[in-house]
């Protein structure tokens, strides 16, 4: 049976949301800037939407095969953000993420992203990872950029955010790019519950 796994990275854990997390998760989330610049997070952020998410996360894992972490502190355990691997056929998967506004320009999103994807090629054995972001929103391209994805195009047009169609920029890696990009990194990781 598939659980959400914890791995501890330098920084930061990436561990499964807990219903405590809601209040911070409303609090990150609920801001307007976070909701502008994702596909799907709402605006405003009512009250109980959090709690309804975090009780999902198992059963969308063990239904859809998406694994949904929270980002927090290592030392004080404070949510940072959140990040997803959705798996699909073919052994690859699609990678999204959102950080809380005071904590951007930190780093962390991309210690997430690259402890995420190294457990979707060492732990699941994808074979490729991919991630979209708006246009509008190149801060989550240069994230994508620093963990060794390469831009694959642009998607015109491809949704409607609030009313407006929005390009949509792709990137991916591939598992062999990601283990040549091990070998160059001093990444710090450890599993430390796969959930089996």
């Amino acid at each position: 049976m598939k659980e959400l796994p914890i791995i501890e990275l330098e920084r930061i854990v990436l561990r499964p949301f807990e219903l405590s997390d809601a209040k911070s998760v409303q609090e990150l989330a609920g801001d307007r800037s976070i909701a502008e610049m994702t596909l799907n997070i709402p605006h405003p952020y009512e009250d109980g939407i959090a709690e309804k998410w975090i009780k999902t996360h198992r059963r969308v894992l063990k239904e859809n095969n998406i694994y949904t972490l929270a980002m927090a502190d290592k030392e004080e355990d404070y949510l940072i953000g959140s990040i997803t691997l959705s798996l699909y056929e073919f052994e690859r998967a699609e990678l999204g993420y959102w950080v809380g506004k005071k904590y951007w320009n930190k780093g962390y999103c991309t210690e997430a992203a690259l402890g995420l994807i190294r457990f979707g090629f060492e732990e699941l054995n994808l074979n490729r990872i991919y991630a979209y972001h708006l246009t509008k929103n190149p801060a989550s391209g240069r994230v994508m950029e620093k963990i060794g994805m390469k831009y694959e195009g642009t998607l015109r047009q491809h949704i409607k955010k609030w009313g407006q169609y929005e390009d949509l920029c792709c990137y991916g890696i591939l598992r062999e790019e990601f283990m040549e990009l091990l070998k160059e990194t001093n990444m710090f990781y450890r599993i430390i519950d796969d959930g089996r």
